[in-house]
């Protein structure tokens, strides 16, 4: 390492490194402007260690004419990218998910240099303790952008719907019951007059943030239409529309990778956590892994499904015969568990290719009674 703690060049240390036998394990604690890294040989000592800059000309510099080795990252926003880049000169790379690296997100020693340290040393022992994590491909992440976009204008426009409703509610006025599309026409005639300098401005964003919304809801229709055809057998699913399906094929990206449709439903977080210890084995809430975006739509979904609205199918029958046992929060217990039948479901569909037929279990069993 230089003495100005960069890292030293990789053509002053290519003869060292040839002259390494065994696999090389680099640990890199990615930074906006600087990253820090780690280099291991093969017995676990260190090479070198500094830091290099954030930028594809200063990653090649130090990491393009290397030999082949082990690199470790955690995910954020420049992983994507540099991932990729490092591929692309021959290098494994694995993605550490933070969430289940405890011993460097809450760590005592905790520092850059010592983050790339022991991301280095447990990508040499075994990758697996990094809980690595699969990066969107430059074909599908376009796609992702656009669902998340979307994503951030409905939760702006539901931020400002209910700012408006607590301006008016200070003064004694209620508005009226609707939704989020038709909530700028039928509130104006109901503002008082002394808030409408204040309020009227925010109905008029709430309108332009509708329309750009369904213009990113036909969008999305077609992107999924056109590119993802996969997305056409999940939506026989009455409650599962594009957005949903979409975000569920671009999240899960591979269907193969998963032995078990069950599988699908730990992945995304909707499964219980659980802590056994001896004679112990307690029922604790869904683990909340994977996309939180992916998983709330999932439970709009099944909400749908439960609610007046949705049509019988299995599901509903199943889902009501839960709501009604229990306690007051069987009704949520309900939702949840229809969630996580509908993402197993959704990912039978899609690798099967099977129709979806919506009381197939009740009919058989009427059939066999």
């Amino acid at each position: 390492m230089a003495k100005n703690g960069t890292l030293a060049n990789c053509k002053d240390l290519q003869p060292s490194f040839n002259s390494v036998s065994g696999q090389i394990t680099i640990g890199i604690d990615l930074g906006d402007r600087y990253s820090q890294c780690c280099v291991l040989g093969p017995e676990g000592d260190i090479l070198t260690e500094g830091r290099v800059r954030s930028t594809p000309a200063g990653l090649a510099q130090h990491f393009q004419e290397l030999p082949s080795a082990r690199v470790a990252i955690e995910a954020g926003s420049h992983s994507r990218w540099i991932s990729e880049l490092l591929t692309t000169w021959g290098h494994e790379v694995i993605v550490a998910n933070p969430r289940n690296i405890r011993m460097i997100t809450s760590s005592h020693r905790k520092s850059d240099s010592v983050d790339a340290h022991m991301l280095a040393r447990l990508a040499r022992v075994d990758p697996k303790l990094l809980s690595p994590i699969n990066h969107h491909s430059s074909r599908t992440y376009p796609a992702m952008a656009q669902i998340r976009a979307r994503d951030l204008l409905v939760r702006s426009r539901t931020r400002l719907v209910n700012a408006v409703r607590g301006i008016v509610k200070v003064v004694g006025t209620r508005l009226p019951a609707c939704g989020s599309p038709s909530f700028p026409t039928k509130a104006a005639p109901c503002i008082p007059d002394e808030l409408k300098p204040s309020v009227l401005p925010l109905l008029t964003m709430i309108a332009h943030l509708n329309v750009q919304i369904y213009q990113f809801d036909r969008s999305i229709e077609k992107l999924a239409h056109d590119q993802f055809p996969e997305t056409d057998r999940l939506r026989q699913i009455s409650g599962v529309g594009p957005v949903t399906s979409l975000h569920f094929v671009l999240s899960i990206g591979d269907p193969n990778r998963f032995k078990k449709s069950r599988d699908v439903a730990a992945y995304i977080g909707l499964t219980p956590r659980r802590r056994q210890s001896g004679d112990t084995d307690q029922q604790l809430r869904i683990s909340k892994a994977g996309n939180p975006h992916l998983r709330t739509l999932l439970v709009q979904c099944a909400q749908y499904l439960l609610g007046r609205f949705g049509p019988d199918s299995d599901l509903k029958r199943w889902g009501a015969q839960m709501a009604v046992r229990g306690g007051k929060n069987s009704k949520k217990r309900a939702v949840v568990a229809v969630a996580r039948k509908l993402a197993v479901l959704m990912h039978r569909l899609w690798v099967t290719g099977e129709q979806y037929e919506p009381l197939r279990n009740s009919k058989i069993l009427a059939t066999t009674s």
